[in-house]
């Protein structure tokens, strides 16, 4: 079957096996994969040390081809789309999931689909099939259904500013900064958890498709937290003046290891809280299919169909910025 590979820092379409279900999961035909600014970061900064670990592709569609399970609401044929890590959950030997920092669970780390997002066919195992595996309602696209991890991701980070989901959130002003795709889905997100959200990108051309989705940004306000989705260090500055004295970065980004962060008296003599978020939990995943399946988020048309074979001209156009949002059919 084919799958992509990083090969001397090239995206490389080359023929594997086929993955073979040998224990308790499934074998999932992959319909499709988005995209993501992730598997750009993987790319940019490979090595020939490490290329060689590296897996491309996370945001996967598919349908269940071959299952061994004692989940018992999964069958063959089911369209379903996917996170790609799992935290261990074990509360009691493991402080991460104890506090709920499930992307720095040891077991988080070492999960992963078999072979690549990017291949013909995949292979989860049973925690995927518990955790992180939901099915699809069959009126999303396809690239639609796709953007069940990243926006599980945006949740979790939502969830890190300290809202919850399902109360009345108004009384709070958020600013994006950085409106590429994450970014759009961060507002969306925000915006079904009932916080208001604004956006800033030094691209007018962003702004301008920001604007058509509802959001806008009013100069003349500051803000109770900002979410950094811009993997820019001159977006600290932004940050900073927009945000209340008191108020929140949420840092859902990175940057250059050379670039300049955050100075110690920006945060000191304003009590700003700079907080991370990383990876989703798997109730964020759950939200996640809840608010794509009853879409209450809308990510309907953001994304541009290149071909398996034509990955590395998606890989390119993105780098170049000729395209908000890629996604490859499979």
């Amino acid at each position: 079957m084919k799958s992509a590979k990083l090969i001397d820092g090239k995206v490389k379409i080359i023929d594997v096996n086929k993955p073979v279900l040998n224990a308790k999961g499934a074998i999932i035909k992959v319909i499709g994969c988005g995209l993501c600014g992730s598997d750009l970061v993987k790319i940019k900064h490979a090595t020939k040390e490490n290329e060689q670990n590296i897996i491309l592709g996370h945001e996967v569609v598919g349908r269940i081809e071959e299952i061994n399970t004692d989940i018992k609401n999964y069958k063959i044929g089911d369209i379903v789309a996917l996170g790609h890590h799992y935290p261990c959950l074990d509360t009691k030997n493991c402080d991460f999931c104890k506090n709920k920092s499930y992307s720095m669970c040891p077991t988080f780390k070492k999960s992963n689909i078999f072979p690549s997002g990017f291949s013909e066919y995949i292979k989860v195992d049973e925690n995927h099939l518990k955790y992180t595996v939901y099915k699809m309602n069959s009126s999303l696209k396809e690239d639609e259904k796709a953007f069940l991890e990243p926006l599980s991701c945006c949740i979790r980070a939502i969830k890190r500013a300290g809202f919850e989901y399902g109360i009345d959130n108004k009384k709070y002003n958020t600013l994006t900064i950085g409106l590429g795709s994450i970014g759009l889905l961060m507002m969306k997100a925000l915006k079904a958890f009932d916080v208001n959200a604004y956006g800033f990108d030094i691209s007018q051309d962003r702004m301008n498709l920001a604007l058509e989705h509802g959001f806008k940004f009013d100069e003349n306000k500051k803000y109770d937290c900002i979410f950094l989705t811009a993997g820019n260090s001159k977006a600290i500055k932004t940050a900073l003046d927009c945000v209340i004295n008191g108020g929140k970065i949420i840092v859902f980004s990175s940057v250059e290891l050379d670039e300049a962060g955050f100075s110690n008296n920006d945060i000191y003599y304003r009590e700003l809280s700079i907080i991370s978020s990383y990876s989703p939990g798997v109730e964020d995943i759950e939200l996640s299919s809840i608010l794509l399946n009853e879409k209450k988020v809308d990510v309907a048309k953001l994304s541009t169909y290149y071909s398996l074979d034509n990955l590395e001209q998606a890989v390119n156009d993105s780098f170049n910025n000729k395209v908000f949002k890629a996604y490859i059919k499979i």
